[in-house]
């Protein structure tokens, strides 16, 4: 498939009015690319997807922190929502489905570096309903001339995100100290503008293998750095404070059982390890990524300026 030929890629997506949809909006040229949405009631009922070349399915429910949402939701929604989208998809013209699964697909609790070879073993719902949705995908015999693309991004950020970046950021601003630095980690981002240009690429090269495929930036980031370029990036010095891990793990699960907003889950997301490979995508790619981690994590902190 090559732009230009027949104009512009024309791109269905699920789940448009998303971070991540929104995103491609607004980052893939309207040149190349012509990119149409679908609601989620239209997609409980989806025969035919229409005359597209590739489908972007984004729709899904999200990690829920706080453990309100029951099992069978997140099996209803990213296991059987995505069957009906693909097979949709198989019936279809279009030549390529992208499916945005999760690192949490794979593992919660990664030893070493996550690589697409290891043998999933989600620990939560939302990563068992991926992993579910990812198996189906498999499963199904593939027509000729059509390509699938599952992609297990880490953790997103970018402009219009509103996570746990933001949160820190915040927490920063108000010059409070950083109680964890005493938490040596490594954890791995994903800038929203990398993942728009992975997805532009799958849609538009022709010869990428389907199958599944980590999502990152190139290089993992402590939290201590990310309190450090925030600091910078306000113009004030870093304020760490090495409070006992073990202080701080009895507060976290204090807060489990009162149900603050500082949580054993929370804490996680902020000091353990998660350090995931994109090499199997690189080389799939034959190409760098745009920006570097810290390149991406200093444009998504310039657009917290302002917000409150």
């Amino acid at each position: 498939m090559t732009s230009g030929e027949n104009g512009p890629f024309r791109l269905l997506v699920t789940g448009l009015s998303g971070f991540v949809g929104q995103n491609l909006l607004t980052r893939l040229p309207g040149d190349r690319f012509n990119i149409q949405g679908i609601s989620r009631e239209a997609l409980t009922a989806l025969e035919s997807l229409g005359d597209v070349d590739a489908v972007i399915h984004l729709a899904g429910k999200a990690h829920d922190l706080a453990g309100n949402a029951g099992e069978d939701e997140y099996y209803r929604v990213n296991s059987d929502l995505t069957r009906r989208v693909y097979d949709a998809f198989l019936r279809s013209g279009a030549r390529t489905f992208i499916f945005m699964s999760s690192v949490k697909a794979a593992s919660d609790d990664p030893d070493g570096i996550l690589t697409e070879t290891v043998i999933p073993a989600p620990a939560t719902p939302y990563g068992r309903s991926k992993l579910r949705a990812e198996a189906y995908i498999q499963s199904v015999p593939l027509p000729e001339g059509k390509s699938y693309y599952i992609l297990r991004p880490c953790m997103i950020h970018g402009p219009g995100n509103k996570g746990n970046l933001n949160l820190l950021y915040k927490f920063v601003r108000k010059g409070i100290p950083y109680p964890l630095s005493a938490f040596d980690n490594r954890r791995s981002f994903l800038s929203v503008e990398n993942l728009c240009f992975v997805i532009g690429a799958l849609v538009s090269e022709t010869g990428i293998p389907s199958g599944i495929y980590n999502v990152s930036d190139d290089e993992p980031l402590s939290t201590n750095e990310i309190v450090r370029t925030i600091s910078a990036s306000l113009g004030k010095k870093a304020r760490l404070l090495p409070v006992s891990r073990q202080l701080i793990g009895f507060m976290a699960r204090v807060g489990d059982g009162l149900h603050l907003p500082f949580t054993t889950n929370r804490l996680n997301k902020l000091v353990s390890d998660y350090v995931v490979s994109n090499s199997k995508l690189k080389m799939a790619l034959n190409a760098e990524l745009p920006l570097s981690s810290r390149e991406g994590l200093l444009i998504t902190l310039k657009s917290f300026q302002g917000n409150g």
